[in-house]
């Protein structure tokens, strides 16, 4: 039971970071005018991956210098991502297996 929550986790964890990088793709073509965010469509699903990804790029972007048209706040968003998946993972296994000495290493 247990190891399906650590599973249920640690893909939710994968489907947000496939929605970052969706959403910083779909960014980047607005930007470069590849699509137009007046068909309805488009702008529904930018929308919607503003509405997914903004909660958690926005305290980040606090934090980050102004780097002009750069924004390099998904990249830092999925390696807290990927940081977070290793830790569920190395929990996952250290509850399994009942050595909380995997969690150190």
């Amino acid at each position: 039971m247990l190891s399906t929550v650590f599973w249920i986790v640690s893909e939710l964890l994968q489907l947000y970071s496939w929605a970052v990088i969706i959403a910083a793709v779909y960014s980047m073509l607005v930007a470069f005018n590849v699509l137009d965010t007046r068909n309805r469509l488009v702008w529904s699903i930018g929308d919607f991956l503003y509405r997914v990804t903004e909660p958690a790029l926005r305290p980040i972007r606090r934090f980050m210098p102004n780097l002009g048209a750069v924004d390099i706040s998904p990249i830092i968003l999925l390696i807290l991502i990927f940081a977070v998946q290793m830790m569920v993972g190395r929990l996952a296994d250290a509850v399994s297996y009942g050595n909380i000495r995997g969690l150190l290493l």
